[in-house]
């Protein structure tokens, strides 16, 4: 499947290793959750990046203590209208300062982009290679925002406190939950 990532189309450099099945010696590893609690010790010994898919009933709580053992997180959206990742990207980004990969997989329709991106995921599983092409619209559609997010955009409120010459407050930001180490792509 194609991958969007800060805006652009790439190979996909991640092997997902299916449940029970034997772990590959080398190159990078996206595991299950299962496959990690597992196989725990031995993918720690493997010196190679390691990834782990969340399902959407699996918190990031679950993870938590180990979140600087993965170099990418990726969040399954198993229909449309289950909006927990949403909720767990802004977890990992604000609360538990991930800083790493965050990626949306499953049913990841082109319309729920820009607010994926708000919430705090740089990479986006598509699942039509047709419909990549309309995929680079999707961020531009929406130029004004009425609430913070954990992206980097000013609200439509902040926006207007600058253009009177009013002092704006400052958002909270994933940029400043991670101590600045979150490059969420630009707009």
């Amino acid at each position: 499947m194609p991958l969007i990532k800060d805006g652009r189309l790439i190979d996909d450099p991640w092997t997902p290793v299916a449940d029970n099945a034997t772990l590959p010696a080398e190159g990078a590893l996206l595991v299950s959750y299962a496959t990690w609690t597992a196989n725990r010790e031995a993918l720690l010994r493997r010196n190679a990046p390691l990834g782990i898919r969340l399902e959407s009933n699996q918190s990031p709580a679950l993870i938590a203590d180990d979140l600087d053992r993965f170099d990418l997180i990726a969040l399954d959206i198993p229909v449309f209208k289950d909006g927990r990742a949403y909720s767990y990207a802004r977890l990992l980004r604000e609360r538990y300062g991930y800083a790493k990969e965050l990626r949306a997989v499953g049913n990841v329709l082109r319309d729920q982009y820009s607010f994926l991106h708000r919430c705090g995921f740089d990479t986006f599983e598509v699942a039509d290679d047709a419909a990549v092409d309309a995929w680079w619209n999707a961020l531009s559609e929406i130029s004004h925002t009425y609430q913070p997010a954990a992206d980097s955009r000013r609200s439509i409120l902040a926006l207007r406190q600058a253009s009177k010459g009013r002092p704006v407050p400052p958002q909270p930001d994933a940029v400043t939950a991670t101590g600045g180490n979150y490059s969420g792509g630009t707009y």
